[in-house]
């Protein structure tokens, strides 16, 4: 394990992907705070700072990118990761695009996983707003 000082805010309505992302997450040495709800989320982040949001395409029947964009209002700037969905609709790849969210298809290896969550917390933020 790493130590490190990124905080994860991680939201799947799934508890037993939830718990697996946590772990592996955790093992790295990351901060993560896991919801399973949008409301949870919400609150969570009125006192939370995370440097990444990783959410699947849907929470509790709701799209993920419109769960994203909202906590986006709470937290702007916040770099989202979205894990699975139909990453061959041209659609959804043109909202993510839009939003500058970072896409991670399904199936999910563990170590792909924690490398991509590295990228993107590595990666450049220019879409960030103060």
């Amino acid at each position: 394990m790493r130590p490190t000082d990124k905080t994860i805010l991680l939201l799947t309505s799934d508890p037993d992907v939830r718990n697996v992302m946590q772990d592996l997450l955790t093992r790295e040495g990351y901060l993560v705070i896991a919801e399973g709800s949008l409301g949870g989320a919400v609150d969570r982040l009125k006192d939370l700072r995370p440097d990444l949001l990783i959410i699947r395409p849907y929470i509790n029947s709701m799209p993920g990118h419109d769960a994203a964009i909202y906590l986006r209002t709470k937290r702007p700037g916040i770099p989202v990761l979205m894990i699975g969905g139909l990453i061959d609709d041209d659609r959804l790849n043109h909202r993510n695009e839009l939003e500058a969210f970072h896409i991670f298809p399904k199936p999910i290896p563990a170590q792909q996983f924690v490398d991509e969550v590295r990228r993107v917390l590595n990666g450049p933020r220019s879409f960030e707003t103060s």
